[in-house]
């Protein structure tokens, strides 16, 4: 694990960077806030009354040297976020219902990353994900051939390293969705240095069982393929023919993979769900994540469960996907 994020600071570093944390009260954020400004890595920026986020960090003994604090109420730029907003909206909000919106933090702090004031955001310490997610897909939305935000896990063990997706935000996704979330979590691992590996996964390999369920996976392949001939992806696949090499010889041996898959496509995601968290728990693997991925600048959720080390780890990923 500490590999994965030694390579995260290397390439982050020095890049001014600024992630921005709504949750400016809360004490993981307040900690993990003054340990990645302490340690060079980004510029935090906090969301909220000056006054009050200064208390709450000398309440909890936290360093705000190097941290930024942003406050809606008396922010300078203010006119410029809700022109941007109103305009990003279409009509769907007027100046006087942008300025009351813009006041909610989370809001406010998307509005900064989509006005490029901030590189991205993590939130959901103490938000749902519905409210860290909505505004990003309202304001900063998906990036152009992209429909959908899918959200993965990267597993860790020791050396080994996987990505398992999607595993948090689309239950029933169809074959073009499929493909979609398999070419953009080969960009994520990528991200990570795992050099993309991709299997579509599916109760059949190579048609050992025909249904509804198994043609979607075989017309994901086929439309991935299209779209990304280079990429290294194949499937339909069993999990064990995707990963176990004396497997993947008896049931696909004309594939390109041969029991070294090492991104996973779940077909839907209460499959997604269920296999990272066997990983987890039976395995001994860490779940880093949900990292969204398919938006035009980073946002990432946190569990309202998480601790400092979650948040910390968090921002590094969403610095990461900003470069």
């Amino acid at each position: 694990m500490s590999d994965l994020f030694e390579g995260l600071k290397q390439k982050i570093s020095g890049r001014g960077l600024k992630i921005v944390l709504p949750e400016a009260l809360d004490e993981r954020i307040l900690r993990a806030a003054g340990r990645l400004a302490a340690e060079n890595l980004l510029t935090p920026v906090l969301v909220g009354n000056t006054d009050e986020v200064k208390a709450k960090a000398g309440e909890f003994g936290v360093s705000l040297d190097g941290v930024e604090i942003y406050d809606p109420a008396s922010y300078e730029g203010m006119d410029e976020l809700v022109a941007a907003f109103v305009e990003r909206r279409k009509g769907k909000a007027s100046e006087e219902q942008a300025r009351e919106i813009l006041k909610d933090e989370n809001y406010f702090g998307t509005m900064l990353v989509y006005n490029k004031k901030a590189t991205g955001l993590v939130s959901g310490a103490t938000h749902s994900t519905a409210d860290t997610v909505r505004p990003a897909l309202q304001i900063i939305k998906t990036k152009q051939g992209v429909k959908k935000t899918s959200g993965v896990f990267i597993m860790v063990r020791d050396d080994e390293k996987y990505v398992f997706a999607d595993c948090a935000i689309n239950i029933a996704p169809d074959s073009m969705d499929l493909a979609e979330i398999a070419i953009e979590s080969a960009k994520t691992a990528e991200m990570f240095d795992i050099e993309p590996r991709v299997a579509m996964l599916s109760f059949s390999t190579k048609g050992s069982a025909k249904s509804e369920e198994t043609e979607r996976v075989v017309a994901a392949v086929e439309e991935a393929k299209r779209r990304e001939p280079s990429l290294v992806l194949d499937g339909e696949f069993q999990f064990d023919a995707a990963f176990v090499p004396s497997v993947a010889k008896s049931k696909a041996p004309g594939s390109v993979l041969q029991g070294d898959a090492n991104v996973f496509i779940f077909p839907s995601l209460e499959a997604g769900n269920i296999g990272y968290k066997i990983a987890q728990r039976l395995g001994g693997f860490e779940a880093v994540g949900p990292i969204l991925q398919g938006l035009n600048a980073p946002v990432n959720d946190l569990s309202r469960g998480c601790n400092e080390e979650d948040v910390y780890k968090l921002a590094l990923i969403t610095a990461a996907q900003g470069l």
